[in-house]
């Protein structure tokens, strides 16, 4: 499961140490892509398999689900971490989420995010206090 906030740096090559936290989920594989609000979406490969079977059944004759596939699809990258827990974000995802030097990669249980660090700063103030003062239920089920 991936929790917790851990604010690290991409080098001069656009490579990512992994949390140490996060290693043994993806010692197999994961897969990058685009995520909403101009991060990128981390899952493990096995998590990435379910979310793409789950996404065969959306109708071809929906233009809404052809644009989020497309876009959600076609910056999927497949990657392998190396002996130091790295991986490299390419530079299509780089732009894409504003990646320069410092990141915040947050745990969403079954997946993980990957911020521009001062972006995510600025969301998270811009949504704490949403969050504090909820009081309807916004996931089914969930406090």
């Amino acid at each position: 499961m991936f929790l917790g906030t851990h604010l690290l740096r991409l080098d001069d090559k656009g490579r990512l140490i992994l949390p140490a936290k996060f290693r043994n989920e993806l010692e197999n594989g994961l897969v990058l892509t685009r995520g909403q609000e101009r991060c990128l979406t981390l899952f493990s490969t096995r998590e990435f398999e379910t979310v793409h079977e789950q996404m065969r059944s959306a109708p071809m004759t929906s233009k809404e689900a052809r644009d989020y596939l497309r876009v959600f699809l076609s910056g999927a990258s497949a990657e392998q971490p190396d002996k130091q827990g790295r991986i490299t974000v390419p530079q299509i995802l780089r732009r894409y989420a504003g990646l320069d030097r410092d990141v915040a990669v947050i745990g969403m249980g079954n997946r993980a995010e990957i911020w521009d660090a001062p972006t995510w700063e600025t969301y998270l103030a811009e949504t704490e206090q949403g969050f504090a003062d909820r009081s309807d239920e916004v996931i089914p089920g969930v406090i």
